[in-house]
């Protein structure tokens, strides 16, 4: 199950890259679910589980958020998990929102929609 969570969040993230990637992506952006870290398969599953719940304890009403707003909290949830994997991790790896690439903040809400 986590498994397949994972790489639900994995794909929505590589087909996000496609689009929104201005040029070609780096390799480990679109790195294939069988070649990804193991850290980032959990990290994965665990933001995936987080946007379901979310969008279940809200009672679906969070297709009323703004697509800035679910790319808010996946991006949160994400640097979460930076921190529970990566003892130190680089500064670009837990951006705030406003610092991160217009093409990641249009990738992870591809990935709360997916999920949702």
């Amino acid at each position: 199950m986590a498994d397949e969570q994972g790489r639900v969040f994995r794909e929505a993230w590589i087909a996000g890259v496609r689009k929104h990637y201005p040029g070609e992506p780096k390799l480990g952006y679109v790195t294939p679910w069988d070649e990804t870290p193991e850290w980032e398969r959990q990290a994965a599953a665990a933001v995936y589980r987080q946007v379901r719940d979310f969008v279940a304890i809200s009672g679906g009403h969070t297709s009323k958020l703004t697509r800035e707003q679910k790319g808010r909290f996946v991006a949160i949830c994400w640097i979460a998990q930076i921190h529970k994997h990566i003892e130190s991790p680089k500064a670009s790896y837990v951006a705030d929102w406003e610092d991160l690439p217009e093409w990641q903040r249009q990738t992870d809400a591809d990935i709360f929609e997916a999920i949702e």
